[in-house]
């Protein structure tokens, strides 16, 4: 056995407390998400409050950002499309929102992140840093402004974009498939909204916020490519947990041949699919614009610093799969009386949106989905109404007089499936609940 003389033993004891010292206080990614929530108010832009906006409502914001803005093409109405350039790294992300003209909450989450990327001097300057020193970001906000303009889902062609990656027979698609062409992003986010009433799993919480890495072949496999996309994905998710437990969601990632998404995949980039869903009470997206946000800027900072490379593939299957269990209000246990027998049925309500005022506005449309034991289901709002009877309007003139109802509503003689919900829930003929076009007054 060799000993060491003290001196030297004391040296080989100090760089071995040093490496140790090293390894456990390896700075890991900051967790920024936190920070984005409280802070999200410094950094909306407070032009746009709603969501139905229009293409000349954007175009000011975009021309006066002081980054790379140029017009890469025009519209089937000649409306023009802009692609706005931040950052000088070698990962190259591509981000582009509202191929579908009624899908507007990621558009305003890029005009938010927009200004967060003006913005300096606070905590946030690091991570700004690092992701525009690693990256280079090409966004594309609302790729489809005729579809936004009637705020309608497809193009002035009646064609829907995001089913047009193999002919290519809109300009807005020929765009698209331009800028993958020449960009060849490592990275790019396809983003989206989606119904209101998809459901995270077999639950009553609504899939606000739902994510897919989009397979690029029938058969679903998993390639580097895809692996990447999971990854960012997983993380993102889990940023979003905190604020929204229990509303996160997966999206269906069966393979669409047709779909941009799943092409561009196909195609050597990692799609990121990001689709905005519903949230109590939250009718114009403000809040799912904030998740947006976060969610988005979360990618980014992964991206940059290669942080997702921690996340499996059973973290991913972990999320749960989007789901139909849910209505815009279910009525449990109302008793209905037919030819002197009563009967109790659960009531589904959905509403839909109608366009008004030139697409600036909308009103509720409503109908009865489903009538019967739906012990199963959830409402996004819910009424027991048990030793509750369902009764028509035209009992009730004086309810009738209050809100101006039509005629034709007013004389409805009984309750059918596949009709407007408007009718009353009585109890020994004094009326609980007035339920008018689906809504609860």
């Amino acid at each position: 056995m060799v000993l060491l003389p003290k001196r030297l033993t004391f040296v080989f004891s100090l760089i071995i407390l040093l490496l140790s010292m090293a390894l456990t206080t390896q700075k890991t990614p900051q967790d920024f998400s936190k920070q984005l929530f409280d802070n999200h108010e410094d950094f909306k832009e407070k032009t746009i409050t709603k969501r139905r906006f229009k293409h000349n409502d954007i175009v000011p914001l975009i021309e006066n950002l002081p980054f790379d803005v140029q017009k890469i093409g025009k519209s089937f109405e000649q409306r023009d499309i802009y692609q706005i350039k931040l950052g000088s790294g070698k990962i190259k992300v591509l981000l582009w929102s509202q191929m579908h003209g009624d899908e507007p909450t990621a558009t305003m989450a890029l005009m938010d992140i927009f200004k967060f990327f003006q913005a300096k001097s606070d905590s946030f300057d690091a991570l700004r840093a690092k992701i525009l020193e690693n990256c280079t970001l090409y966004f594309v906000p609302m790729l489809n402004p005729d579809g936004a303009e009637r705020y309608q889902r497809r193009t002035a062609t009646d064609i829907d974009m995001n089913r047009d990656a193999l002919r290519f027979q809109t300009p807005e698609g020929q765009i698209l498939k331009k800028l993958q062409e020449e960009l060849q992003p490592d990275f790019s986010f396809n983003l989206h909204d989606k119904g209101t009433k998809y459901s995270a799993g077999a639950s009553g919480k609504q899939a606000t916020i739902s994510f897919l890495a989009t397979s690029y072949n029938h058969e679903k496999e998993w390639n580097a490519t895809r692996t990447r996309a999971m990854q960012v994905i997983c993380g993102m998710h889990d940023a979003l947990q905190p604020f929204i437990p229990g509303h996160l969601g997966r999206w269906n990632d069966d393979h669409e041949p047709r779909a941009f998404g799943d092409n561009i995949a196909k195609w050597g980039s990692s799609l990121i699919l990001i689709e905005s869903g519903g949230y109590k009470d939250d009718i114009e997206k403000q809040f799912i614009r904030k998740l947006n946000f976060i969610a988005i800027l979360n990618g980014l900072q992964a991206i940059s610093e290669k942080s997702y490379k921690k996340y499996k593939l059973k973290d991913y299957q972990t999320i749960p799969n989007n789901d139909r269990y849910l209505f815009d209000l279910l009525i449990r246990n109302a008793a209905f009386v037919q030819d002197g027998k009563v009967t109790i049925k659960d009531i589904g309500i959905n509403l839909s949106e109608k366009n008004i005022n030139n697409a600036t506005d909308f009103e509720y449309l409503s109908v009865i989905e489903d009538l019967g034991d739906l012990s199963t289901f959830w409402g996004i709002k819910e009424i027991d109404a048990k030793d509750l009877k369902v009764s028509l309007l035209s009992e009730f003139p004086e309810i009738i007089q209050k809100y101006k109802i039509s005629e034709k509503i007013a004389q409805n003689t009984e309750l059918n499936l596949d009709e407007a919900a408007s009718f009353v829930l009585t109890k020994d003929k004094e009326v609980k609940y007035l339920i008018l076009n689906g809504q609860i007054k």
